[in-house]
């Protein structure tokens, strides 16, 4: 991603590209659960709870799904992994081929939104949780805290890119 641009390739299947997914998505899901459960409520919007989407898919899954379970996939699973691998290896290499060569944020937000419509409004649904949970305060809530972890994650990936660490 250099001079803020994706990359051309996808990137290799290494312990330095799971280095990458856990330290991009570290910084990014805790920018989305410092927004979610700190400051929108702090400004009086809703507080996000994304741990209770996790433990309600397990339950409907029929697996364990109290809080540690919960923490567990929403944390590790998706934040550190799913949401990571989603971007570096489908969604970028898609954008390049499709759209061409852009600066990273217009498809980091855009990565955000579609991760807000399959969490809000797939997630929801297999979990038996009303579609986009019933368009209340925390839909638009999760909408900004999905958003801010793409352009997070995907700007943490540049930075490490730019100062020659990857």
């Amino acid at each position: 991603m250099s001079q803020n641009r994706l990359p051309a390739t996808l990137p290799n299947a290494s312990f330095a590209t799971l280095g990458l997914m856990f330290i991009s998505g570290f910084f990014a899901t805790n920018a989305f659960d410092l927004w979610g459960q700190v400051v929108s409520p702090g400004l009086g919007f809703a507080n996000l709870s994304p741990h209770g989407l996790a433990k309600s898919l397990l339950e409907s899954l029929g697996l364990p799904s109290n809080d540690f379970a919960g923490y567990f996939v929403h944390f590790y699973l998706v934040g550190l992994i799913g949401y990571p691998i989603g971007w570096m290896f489908i969604f970028a290499p898609i954008w390049q081929r499709v759209i061409g060569q852009t600066s990273w944020i217009l498809p980091a937000a855009v990565y955000g939104f579609g991760l807000w419509v399959f969490a809000i409004g797939g997630i929801t649904a297999i979990a038996g949780l009303p579609l986009f949970l019933g368009f209340t305060g925390i839909t638009w809530v999760a909408l900004v805290g999905h958003v801010l972890y793409g352009v997070v994650m995907v700007a943490v990936l540049a930075l490490i890119e730019r100062r020659g660490l990857a």
